[in-house]
């Protein structure tokens, strides 16, 4: 139904309207206990054998939502009832900000992919805060942070560390994103250098707070072997406690999209970006010998594919693209081929 019906509707709408109008409506139907039931009843699925404890955090399952879709954490218990093991919200930044103009987020749909050029559109940290307080929190929740578009990097940490002060006792798990193509300059921040004051600015704060909570880096799948072994080697010796792998990517070879939409400046995320993730996810596996933590993203649209971010070395999985091209009932498709593994 979701394919046959309700998706062709959508595509009729542009896409940012189409993210907020589905959103809306599944937030309305939370509201009400029946609807909400009706929800639960057939998207969630719930089996302890589905249980991972991982960064010292239990999640009911392994299938999360990836940053990006609840920017503002608007929607988390609407979303937590469609079956997530947990939800990253964000990217967050310190100020609010309008993003990019539009249009920003187009539909590849010959090559089942999304690009967007956003550009940390979000209300602000503070913002974000008042709203998850007032969630009911049943599932993980990551907190993805980055720098507003005004700040220079050299002064890029200060904007990490008060988006990570804010919400530090709010969310589970943190994220830094450095990997982002829609600001400029940001990805000039996956250096060495730049990363290590980064993360000892946040592990200063976190050193002083009564319970520690995990920091994870999210990577492009455009680094090349030298940054991604630069990468592995990092991550022990400063102690940054996992990655995510991995953002969308500013290749576009092989699409079969039109030439007009297809080199649309922004980030591909989606079908396209499958293979390049899980060969990212597979390389840092193996060269960590599996000591590093690794959160799977890019180009899921199955079951077959999730199980191949895990068998690659991903820990747990989260989606995005896949999510809008197939509907919720890929949440628990996963969870179920998950099971039978």
């Amino acid at each position: 139904m979701y394919k046959s019906v309700v998706r062709p509707l959508l595509y009729k709408m542009p896409p940012e309207n189409a993210h907020y109008f589905t959103t809306g409506w599944l937030e309305r139907f939370h509201k009400f206990e029946l609807t909400k039931k009706v929800i639960e009843n057939n998207f969630a699925l719930k089996n302890q054998a589905l249980e991972r404890d991982i960064f010292g955090i239990k999640f009911p399952n392994p299938v999360g939502l990836a940053a990006g879709f609840d920017k503002d954490a608007k929607w988390i218990d609407s979303l937590s009832a469609l079956g997530f093991g947990f939800i990253e919200i964000g990217t967050l930044t310190p100020k609010g900000q309008s993003g990019n103009p539009k249009p920003r987020l187009f539909r590849l749909e010959k090559d089942e992919a999304l690009i967007n050029r956003m550009g940390f559109n979000n209300d602000g940290v503070e913002a974000a805060l008042e709203r998850i307080k007032k969630s009911q929190h049943l599932i993980p929740i990551g907190g993805n942070i980055g720098k507003n578009k005004s700040t220079p990097n050299e002064d890029a940490l200060n904007d990490y560390r008060n988006c990570f002060e804010v919400l530090y006792d709010h969310v589970d798990y943190f994220t830094v994103n450095v990997s982002s193509p829609n600001t400029p300059g940001l990805r000039e921040l996956q250096g060495k250098d730049q990363l290590k004051k980064i993360f000892d600015t946040l592990f200063d704060y976190r050193a002083k707070q009564g319970k520690s909570k995990s920091i994870l880096l999210k990577i492009a799948p455009d680094l090349n072997q030298d940054q991604l072994n630069d990468i592995v080697e990092l991550v022990p010796e400063i102690g940054i406690d996992g990655l995510i792998a991995t953002n969308t990517t500013l290749d576009r070879e092989g699409l079969k999209s039109s030439q007009k939409l297809a080199t649309e400046t922004g980030g591909l995320s989606g079908k396209p970006v499958k293979s390049k993730s899980t060969e990212v996810i597979r390389f840092i596996h193996q060269t960590s010998g599996g000591k590093i933590p690794i959160i799977g993203v890019g180009g899921i649209h199955s079951a077959e594919d999730a199980i191949e971010k895990l068998d690659a070395g991903a820990s747990l999985i989260q989606l995005y693209t896949g999510f809008v091209y197939e509907g919720p009932w890929l949440i628990k498709a996963i969870n179920e081929r998950i099971l039978k593994k």
